[in-house]
């Protein structure tokens, strides 16, 4: 109890003594980069290859901090909303009992904080302190007046740390663990052999539960007339079962609640409400109380739903016709209000500069509208991301200069759309597939690079299989065998 005291002063200490010390001077982006490499290595992605959920989970939130950080760093910016996250915190002390925090048997523990500081410096601190990571190393950085000049000269200089610190603490050496990885870089062909049994026997044992799976979601998209029934996360078989009895019970019990979902795709995701697609969410931490109270709102979701479809007509005629969209699967999951609260900010900083597009002159473009970014971008799909916060003048010439190859790019994508949903029928067929799908992380570019490259090899293990393109190796727990689509050879 005293250690675990003294630690956590410590560790308050020294934050005051940094804040004290440096802040007076300016943190560059290079700095906060090298500060958080303790912070990167504990939950990084790749090494949750064999945990999905939490990679997800860790993906989403570390493009939210980048965000957030891109943010402190715009000169002039001083509007910051807070910003909670959610990280899955790889283990490094497994005796430890200093932290007050649920460790799980898989060896990472779960650190949910809110970011709501002004600087680079508090903000890496906090990051730091909230996932118990030592913050002595910040001492060593040579912060000074002239950020651009520093970073040139330290963001090639990763910080290092001594051999015996890891030996006197017991905590792994991150440099050490990524090199064992990259050594054991691992084959399609090796790992199909060694891990075909398994996927063989948990699909076999899926079968039941997934032809149950199939009925059920049947009977409740005719019975409610729903559109599609989706899920947001990738639970197993019996874990999607379940959602759908608990659904099937409440139409038994409430019916009268669910006569207003008529053509409408229903999510099982985090939370309840309804989403910026218009799809209407099913918490599944939920109980039936509150599905039934997001049930009786529908008809003031959809009048909300219709003045957002006229707020992206007014968005689109003040730029010249361009479509304002919302893409599920690039875009943070948002609710209906928080998604019209956006789009609502970025109607109001436009039509108070009047910007002079000429009307239907980017009539055939596309445009996406975050909170999260501040500079505007063109995507290899050829749609817009535009910041609510961008300049309208910036805006403009952007648009303007970017406008041609915006179109040669939305040509391409639908010209790549067909060739990726070809390639997945001919992979499926010449494998003898029961199913070929992909992650939603996964670009069009890189499914169809993939199946062209699996059309080159013979691959018997794969016939009756569920195949899933993704970023890692791992055997789901009903038997899905995920790849990475760029897989060695």
């Amino acid at each position: 109890m005293f250690c675990c005291l003294r630690a956590v002063r410590r560790r308050l200490c020294l934050g005051k003594i940094l804040l004290q010390g440096v802040q007076s001077r300016s943190l560059s982006g290079a700095d906060a980069i090298n500060a958080l490499r303790p912070f990167y290595f504990a939950v990084h992605p790749d090494f949750f290859g064999q945990h999905p959920k939490e990679r997800e989970v860790n993906e989403n939130s570390l493009k939210r901090l980048n965000g957030y950080l891109e943010n402190l760093q715009k000169p002039g910016l001083r509007s910051f909303k807070p910003t909670p996250l959610t990280f899955y915190v790889r283990e490094r002390e497994p005796n430890s009992s200093n932290v007050q925090e649920s460790f799980s048997a898989s060896g990472f523990r779960a650190v949910s904080f809110t970011l709501h500081t002004r600087d680079l410096l508090s903000t890496v601190l906090d990051i730091l302190n909230s996932c118990s990571l030592s913050t002595e190393h910040i001492q060593s950085l040579n912060v000074n007046s002239q950020p651009h000049k520093e970073a040139e000269s330290t963001v090639n200089r990763p910080i290092k740390w001594d051999k015996t610190y890891y030996s006197f603490t017991g905590f792994k050496d991150p440099e050490e663990e990524l090199e064992q990885a990259q050594r054991a870089e691992t084959t399609l062909i090796s790992w199909l052999d060694d891990n075909e049994a398994s996927a063989v026997n948990k699909l076999k044992n899926s079968l039941p539960l997934r032809k149950e799976l199939e009925r059920l979601k049947f009977e409740l998209s005719c019975q409610l007339q729903l559109s599609d029934i989706r899920w947001q996360r990738s639970w197993g078989v019996a874990h999607r079962c379940s959602q759908l009895h608990s659904l099937g019970r409440l139409v038994q019990q409430r019916p009268e609640v669910l006569k207003n979902v008529k053509g409408r795709t229903v999510v099982f995701t985090d939370r309840s409400g309804m989403s910026a697609a218009g799809h209407i969410m099913l918490g599944t931490m939920d109980v039936h109380h509150h599905w039934t109270k997001i049930f009786e709102r529908l008809p003031n979701y959809y009048k909300l739903q219709k003045r957002l479809l006229l707020l992206e007509d007014r968005i689109s005629q003040l730029l010249g016709g361009i479509q304002v969209i919302y893409i599920e699967e690039l875009q943070p999951l948002l609710t209906l209000e928080e998604y019209y609260e956006t789009l609502d900010s970025f109607y109001d900083k436009l039509r108070d500069s009047r910007l002079p597009f000429h009307p239907r002159s980017l009539r055939g473009l596309q445009m996406i509208v975050e909170s999260n970014r501040y500079a505007p971008s063109l995507h290899e799909f050829g749609h817009f991301t535009i910041p609510t916060v961008c300049d309208p003048a910036t805006l403009q010439w952007f648009i303007f200069a970017r406008a041609q190859e915006a179109r040669e790019n939305l040509k391409r994508k639908e010209e790549m759309m067909i060739t990726e949903r070809e390639l997945i029928d001919t992979s499926t067929k010449r494998f003898s597939l029961d199913r070929l799908y992909k992650e939603p992380s996964v670009s069009s570019a890189q499914m169809i690079d993939c199946c062209k490259r699996l059309l080159e090899e013979s691959l018997p293990y794969l016939q009756g299989m569920h195949l899933c393109v993704s970023h890692f190796y791992t055997v789901l727990q009903d038997g899905d065998l995920c790849i990475p689509w760029n897989w060695k050879n």
